[in-house]
């Protein structure tokens, strides 16, 4: 009987020590979780950083979009508008009919206009 006992606790102390030698399974998955977690948050990242992108070119486009329908007021026009403007003025047409020929604002004719007159005089 004593032999017994001596055996099954030689036994029990030597799966103890062989148990710390065996490997760890709640670590590898605690290393497979947060592998798995960093691969989802640089994949969010990325998906956020090309919505970004798409959102940024879709306001460019709406803007160039709205730049093109809108007639420009506060940039200089270009000479051939000018040349244009300055030949309606020749002809004798009025600073408002000339600005619905030539879409532009009439403070703008007035200013081509008055350029014309300083070059000339």
């Amino acid at each position: 009987m004593s032999t017994l006992i001596i055996i099954l606790l030689s036994l029990s102390i030597l799966l103890f020590i062989l148990s710390f030698f065996q490997p760890d399974k709640t670590k590898t998955i605690e290393k497979d979780m947060e592998q798995l977690s960093m691969k989802i948050l640089q994949e969010n990242y990325l998906l956020k950083k090309r919505v970004k992108v798409l959102e940024e070119e879709l306001l460019l486009e709406e803007s160039a979009l709205n730049n093109i329908s809108k007639p420009q007021a506060t940039s200089e026009p270009n000479e051939i508008l000018k040349n244009h403007v300055i030949a309606l003025y020749n002809q004798g047409l009025d600073l408002k009919q000339i600005s619905k020929q030539s879409s532009l604002p009439i403070q703008t004719i007035r200013s081509i206009v008055n350029n014309q007159k300083r070059v000339r005089g």
